[in-house]
């Protein structure tokens, strides 16, 4: 910044040269002289403060100081705050240190007199009110370090190499995204090397390679082959086998029940037509080869005749004899023995197929299945660890861009951070009242909706670092459990609960009784209530709420167990279901938005079918861990609790895959319509508390996974999704 303004400084001394404006130019220099800001030059700036302080100048020296702070520290982030309070804390210090070494008693003294109602409160500075009163400071082993020259040469060259650290961070920076793309390119390339030897490895019989050179004639004799036999399967499957998919997933074929044995049965049939298509394929190489000597005996009457004749044997041929390979290649692949191969032909023969044709699922994904193995659906390419919070962690999402993250501890404490290209801090927000729930508006995305215990709920502008609006819901009803913004960015629902039940013995069970609550909807841009939803049977509290895509439906989980799906058109409640036994704690809408997901108390993963009140489509038991409530245990007993408050569950941009809480890390699992309802196919890790809650915010091919835990820190998970 400090070379820009200066080159800028000269362009504009030039130019007023050339025109000959010279007493604007006088006041120019004069300006230049008197700026405090030095040109945003590091150096001069630190020459003024040493000027000040050599000559002993107090106020001066706080003058200056606050100038810089309204000009430049003010507008900094909250996380470079401390420095910048360290900062001054040791330009004090080397003020005081220089009147004592100047002999200048009456300035030391002077300084504590006029600094005493700002400093005598600050730790730091509790111990050098003794300062004046000590006969050799410099002797005094709490002091002496300060009067060291070693003190003085290293605090000045830090500030002045400030430049240098900006523009090594920024080199860093740069160097960093480029090795990031590097190592993208090369686990790109060597995950394509991998396929290419793979497919050497396992390549398919050349037949299939050749099949779109096949003609019309030998696709018709390899089809009038394979109808001789009345007991031949039908090849279409056969070819429909080994042909690539879609997918590398496990086709299921339907379960052979001719037979004692399914694969034997199958191994006779394969034989069987093996055997029965190699005699027509003998004969019809004689007939053909028949017909072309008939040819060629009666062609010698016309040359160009014979001529025609001789290539067409010569390309029928060179064609049956292809065909004879390719019959060859199968026989050997239908006979290929097993690891314990029979001597006697008479015995039934156990071949391990190219597929698994008794239908039964695979064992592990990774297990490679007709000869291709199964891919992960991603690859982890990082993990960052953001650790800014000092305490269990309740809520984190990312904004509807994708660019900045929200985070609430169970102290109040909001940090609003960006991952790219770094991870830093762009805002901290403290609450004196105690915060429960955080939620990003969607229209404009900079808006983030604060929720309270106390009945309030705040719009806080993360730009501007600053309240915009602050509503009270109702004194009945402090607690705001759950935020929701409308797609449009027009409106929001809120759901405020009563207090929770507390008192008595922990060891009595708690009253089947929810707690009431109720559900409003609120105008962004008025920031008024527009309505109160009707809860039926009675009020409850509403633990979560979501969004479809258009914002015409709104899907409720409350503290009774029940799912409230709402039309947003009508504002009334469409359909609603007892979902779980006890509290429902995350819902969401599938990627198609046919149907609901929802975990409860239960430990239960649901998919409901909303066309079909109260029917499900699957159903699936989750470990403790990833339902809650956490618990968090220390030493001598130590253990702390926490109820579920935020997302419990997330899905990846095209809803197929899943990522849940676990005790070590977020868990990704693939969503199927069979059952078990859910597939594990990743393990992020890096966490050593329980995870509480997750995000998960898709990007083209690479996706951030989000997973935050009761220790206070925020795992960022960098992945990259396979395209099959």
């Amino acid at each position: 910044m400090g070379s820009a303004v200066e080159r800028t400084d000269k362009h504009v001394r030039e130019y007023l040269i050339y025109r000959g404006f010279t007493s604007t130019l006088k006041q120019l220099d004069s300006d230049i002289k008197a700026d405090k800001e030095k040109g945003f030059r590091v150096d001069k700036i630190i020459d003024q403060l040493q000027q000040l302080v050599q000559s002993f100048d107090l106020s001066g020296l706080k003058e200056y100081w606050l100038h810089l702070d309204r000009r430049l520290f003010c507008r900094l982030e909250d996380v470079y705050r401390s420095t910048v309070n360290k900062l001054r804390t040791s330009i004090y210090r080397y003020y005081i240190i220089n009147t004592i070494q100047k002999g200048n008693l009456e300035k030391t003294q002077e300084f504590f007199q006029k600094q005493a109602l700002e400093l005598q409160g600050q730790a730091e500075w509790r111990d050098w009110f003794i300062l004046p009163f000590i006969p050799a400071p410099e002797q005094n082993p709490a002091f002496s370090p300060y009067f060291s020259r070693q003190w003085a040469d290293t605090f000045l060259p830090v500030l002045l190499s400030f430049d240098a650290e900006v523009q090594k961070m920024t080199s860093l920076t740069e160097e960093n995204e480029q090795l990031r793309q590097k190592l993208f390119a090369l686990q790109t390339e060597s995950r394509d090397q991998k396929e290419g030897d793979e497919m050497v490895q396992h390549k398919l019989p050349l037949y299939v390679q050749n099949m779109d050179r096949l003609g019309d004639t030998e696709l018709d004799l390899v089809s009038s082959q394979r109808a001789i036999s009345a007991t031949v399967t039908p090849s279409r499957n056969f070819f429909s086998t080994f042909l690539p998919q879609g997918k590398r997933t496990p086709v299921k074929a339907p379960p052979i029940t001719v037979g004692s044995s399914p694969s034997q049965a199958a191994v006779g049939r394969k034989e069987s037509s093996v055997n029965q298509m190699a005699k027509p394929k003998e004969a019809s190489q004689s007939k053909e080869v028949k017909a072309a000597s008939n040819q060629s005996s009666s062609g010698e009457s016309a040359s160009s005749q014979s001529q025609q004749a001789a290539n067409q044997t010569i390309n029928q041929h060179s064609r049956h004899k292809r065909i004879q390979e390719h019959e060859k290649e199968r026989k050997e692949l239908f006979s290929r023995p097993s690891s314990q191969t029979p001597e006697s032909k008479g015995e039934d023969v156990d071949l391990t197929p190219a597929m698994n044709i008794s239908g039964e699922p695979p064992e592990s994904s990774s297990r490679e299945e007709g000869g291709l193995p199964v891919e992960q659906p991603f690859i982890k390419l990082s993990q960052e660890e953001y650790g800014e919070h000092h305490s269990s962690i309740m809520h984190c999402r990312v904004d509807s861009s994708g660019r900045r993250v929200a985070s609430l501890d169970v102290d109040g404490v909001i940090k609003v951070w960006s991952f790219n290209p770094i991870m830093q801090t762009k805002a901290t927000i403290m609450s004196k009242s105690p915060l429960l729930s955080l939620e990003w508006a969607t229209k404009p995305d900079r808006l983030l909706l604060l929720g309270s215990g106390v009945g309030t709920v705040r719009l806080y502008d993360t730009d501007a670092k600053k309240n915009l609006y602050e509503m009270n819901i109702d004194e009945t009803y402090p607690r705001i459990l759950s935020l929701a913004c409308s797609p449009s960015g027009s409106s929001f629902v809120c759901s405020a609960a009563a207090l929770s039940r507390s008192g008595g013995d922990a060891s009595v069970p708690r009253l089947p009784i929810p707690v009431s609550g109720q559900l409003l909807l609120w105008d962004t841009k008025t920031v008024k209530q527009q309505l109160q939803f009707s809860l039926e049977p009675e009020p409850v509290a509403i633990n979560c709420t979501a969004f479809n895509h258009n914002g015409n439906l709104l899907v409720t989980g409350a503290a009774d167990g029940v799912i409230r799906l709402f039309d947003m058109q009508r504002y009334e409640s469409a359909m609603s279901w007892r979902a779980h036994d006890g509290e429902v704690y995350s819902v969401e809408f599938s990627y198609d938005e046919n149907t609901v997901f929802s975990v409860g108390e239960d430990g239960k993963f649901i998919q409901w079918n909303i066309h079909r009140c109260g029917v499900k489509q699957s159903e699936q038991v989750l470990p403790q861990d990833a339902t809650g409530p956490f618990v968090l245990s220390g030493y001598s007993g130590y253990k702390q609790v926490q109820v579920p408050r935020g997302r419990l569950f997330a899905f990846d941009s095209e809803g197929q895959h899943v990522l849940t809480c676990s005790s070590g890390g977020g868990l990704i699992y693939k969503l199927t319509n069979d059952e078990p309802a859910l597939e594990r196919v990743l393990s992020l890790g890096g966490h050593k508390a329980p995870v509480v809650t997750v995000d998960w915010c898709s990007a083209v091919d690479c996706g951030t996974c989000l997973t935050a835990s009761m220790d206070g820190k925020i795992k960022l998970s960098t992945l990259l999704a396979q395209k099959s």
